[in-house]
Order: structure tokens, then sequence, then C-alpha cells
């Protein structure tokens, strides 16, 4: 039997603005943090069933390594939640802000 996958997660107080920012820059990355705010946790294929497995893996474990979201492991699922009340301590209103700045149909283009 294979022991389970155990990730890594910065701790609440080392979650910096910087990294945060940058996991939310890019549109799909900020689609799937909406995602998971709207819907709770997840199996991270959910999160982008039609990716190649490589650019999900790159996408999910930038937002983990930012603490942005906490990944666990079910089985063979990578189950993915917000870390929404750390985030909430660390940086008062920012998801809030920044989901109701994103349109929920994509960047706003002009």
């Amino acid at each position: 039997m294979t022991p389970a996958r155990v990730y890594q997660h910065p701790g609440t107080d080392e979650i910096a603005m910087p990294r945060v920012l940058f996991a939310l820059s890019e549109p799909l990355r900020l689609t799937m943090v909406r995602t998971l705010a709207e819907r709770g946790e997840v199996d991270s294929v959910e999160l982008g069933p039609d990716l190649p497995r490589s650019t999900l893996t790159h996408h999910t474990s930038l937002l983990r390594e930012s603490g942005v979201v906490f990944v666990r492991a079910e089985g063979r699922k990578c189950m993915i939640r917000l870390r929404r009340e750390d985030l909430e301590e660390r940086f008062p209103g920012l998801i809030d802000t920044v989901l109701t700045g994103y349109p929920e149909s994509g960047p706003v283009t002009e």
C-alpha cells in the first residue's frame, strides 16, 4: 500500500501579499478561486476538466504554495479548498474584493 500524498502549505502567518496577488493575477487561477468560493471543496480535476493534467497541476500547485488553497489527498483524488479563513485573517476582505471585481464570465475586455 502506497502512503498518501502529503502536500506542504505555508502557515497562516507565512502567507505573503505579493505571492497571493501573483497567484490571483492569472485569469484561469482566478476562475478556479471563484469556483472554490462558490462550491467549497472539490476534486482538483473539477477546476479544469478540459486542461492537460500538467497544466492543472501547475496552477493548483501555485495556488497552494501561495497559501490561497489547501490541498489534501483522498484516495486517488486531489481535494482542494479555498483557505478563506486564513486569507481573511491575513488580508481582511481581499478575496471578496478580488472576486467582486472579476466578473463571472472572465476578465473584462475593452
